[in-house]
């Protein structure tokens, strides 16, 4: 008999996921959430249809020994890598300013014919990233060791 995998069995290894439906896109979105980026850190490359961000991810898999208090809040940097993307438009953001640091809030799904859509990247301040997509075709990964978070705090979201 094999045990179901539970959520902290990831906590010490570096993230590698892909969403290719709404239910895989929630649980990239969650992961995520609260992800910071200068505005230079997006890659947009028409000519191969794909779009990246470089972010600085809190490691919200791992929050257990923030809980206990036996280590600070982690930040990990991931590539946030969507393929299959035809068009990219934005809303609330100065792209000539690259040291404009962002953060990313969500990642949403609305679906068009035939399994495109748009994918909506939601950002604090009323910024937002669109994405016109064949498909849902979202990786996560994460490319450094995690760091000990700058602000030293868990993101907080007040109701």
């Amino acid at each position: 008999m094999t045990d179901d995998a539970r959520f902290e069995d990831g906590a010490e290894r570096p993230l590698r996921l892909v969403a290719q439906d709404t239910e895989d896109l929630a649980v990239i979105s969650s992961l995520a959430q609260d992800a910071v980026f200068p505005a230079r850190e997006v890659l947009w490359r028409p000519r191969e249809r794909r779009f990246a961000l470089l972010l600085n991810r809190f490691r919200w898999e791992d929050t257990a020994g923030t809980v206990r208090k036996t280590r600070p809040p982690e930040r990990v940097q991931s590539v946030l890598a969507i393929s299959d993307v035809m068009r990219v438009s934005s809303q609330g953001i100065d792209r000539e300013n690259g040291d404009l640091v962002l953060s990313l809030l969500s990642i949403a799904f609305e679906p068009g014919e035939d399994g495109a859509g748009r994918l909506e990247l939601v950002l604090a301040g009323d910024g937002a990233i669109a994405l016109e997509v064949e498909a849902i075709d979202v990786t996560l990964r994460d490319v450094t060791r995690p760091y000990a978070a700058p602000s030293r705090r868990v993101p907080n979201h007040p109701d």
